[in-house]
């Protein structure tokens, strides 16, 4: 992928883009929150987009109901065990692939794969649709920051490029088309500062599920909602950008930006600052993804200027969220450390939602496990290096966790 370029990209006239066949489009965690919105995309633009592979974990019901409304041509079941009861369920002619081996082939099957998988497990995917020379609409932020040591080396497959679905790296994306890559000064994250804005660490100490998963402006899976809550899911987009982009950590900032209109702004040499605004809305970047280089016909999260009237931003409280500059430090480390940070959190958050640790252990868990991160640096990486960092430290994060469990 060319993240900037020196002009504007030329956009065929619509008659040509209506003469062209349908963009063939694979989603891959189509059950969840950003597979469910990149089918509504494809539905509200007919004729555009042609749905020919779906997957998810183990979604059975509403992976029936998607087979039945979009017809690809195959649908993928991770957990294998279900695989029958699926293909008993569909249609002649839709075939069922099934396990992590089914859910990565889907990737390979179109032109664009939207890769909505959760967690660390997205990484398969991610591999099978750079190597197959796909354009990657990525949601899996965790499979670029865990993998970056192999997925650097893919994407150099031809025909291979990443478009992000991130609000805050697809709005980067689109604010690097203004200017070249030489006169960027610096990237600026926005974070909403999710439901804990605002709280020191005292007042969090004993808050509970609930109102981490009550976020003010976006509506996200669990896992995600709750990193929005401690900022870790701002740390993990610095690591994402820094490997999206080729920018240093030093030129990489956040801003606490609680209105969620600003997804994010590039600065340039010269002091100005160019910013994505739109309302919180994941179908615009999933069909800038889709789209790219055009554009939906459809208005995703157009403003109605007669009614902002106030956009804030202030810093980020780095001593009540230790999770961002955590990320920072796994980030700066380099090679695995990165997968060891995700592996970590992972395991953490998944604590804190079972009942099994408080939201404020998270931090704790994190850098604990960062702590015994000591892999000599590797210019060779594997993915089987990958995986084996992820499990290694998910044991020590597993610990952790049952060491405080039982404190």
């Amino acid at each position: 992928m060319t993240p900037t370029t020196t002009g504007p990209v030329a956009v065929p006239p619509d008659d040509v883009v209506a003469a062209a066949r349908p963009v063939t489009v694979a989603v891959v965690g189509s059950t969840g929150s950003i597979g469910t919105q990149a089918l509504d995309v494809v539905a509200e633009d007919p004729g555009r987009f042609d749905v020919v592979a779906i997957g998810a974990q183990r979604s059975v019901e509403l992976l029936v109901a998607q087979a039945l409304e979009f017809r690809p041509r195959v649908v993928a079941i991770g957990d294998a065990t279900l695989a029958a009861d699926l293909a008993a369920r569909l249609p002649a002619g839709i075939e069922v692939v099934a396990g992590a081996d089914g859910l990565a082939a889907v990737a390979t099957e179109a032109d664009v794969v939207v890769n909505g998988v959760v967690g660390f497990a997205g990484l398969t995917v991610t591999l099978a649709a750079l190597e197959s020379g796909r354009r990657l609409a990525l949601a899996n932020k965790e499979s670029i920051i865990a993998g970056a040591p192999v997925v650097a080396r893919v994407r150099r497959t031809p025909g291979a490029e990443i478009l992000p679905v991130d609000s805050e790296h697809c709005a980067v994306h689109q604010c690097l088309r203004s200017g070249r890559r030489q006169d960027v000064s610096r990237l600026l994250l926005t974070a909403s500062g999710g439901p804990f804005r605002g709280r020191k660490a005292d007042e969090l100490a004993q808050v509970g599920v609930e109102e981490a998963l009550a976020h003010p402006t976006w509506s996200m899976g669990p896992k995600i909602t709750v990193d929005s809550s401690t900022l870790m899911n701002k740390g993990l987009e610095v690591i994402e950008a820094h490997e999206l982009f080729d920018v240093p950590y030093d030129a990489i900032d956040v801003v606490v930006h609680p209105q969620s209109i600003v997804h994010s702004m590039v600065e340039f040499v010269d002091g100005a600052v160019v910013a994505q605004l739109s309302l919180p809305d994941m179908r615009l970047p999933i069909g800038y993804a889709l789209a790219y280089p055009g554009r939906l016909g459809t208005a995703f999260g157009a403003i109605d200027w007669a009614e902002l009237s106030v956009l804030e931003f202030e810093p980020p409280d780095r001593s009540t969220f230790p999770c961002l500059d955590l990320a920072y430090r796994a980030g700066r480390t380099g090679d695995l450390a990165p997968a060891w940070l995700n592996a970590a959190n992972e395991v953490a958050v998944q604590a804190f939602l079972d009942g099994r640790m408080t939201w404020s252990g998270i931090a704790g868990v994190v850098a604990a496990t960062l702590d015994r991160y000591d892999a000599p640096p590797s210019a060779e990486r594997t993915v089987d290096d990958v995986l084996d960092a992820d499990a290694t430290a998910r044991r020590h994060a597993g610990a952790v966790v049952a060491g405080w469990s039982g404190s």
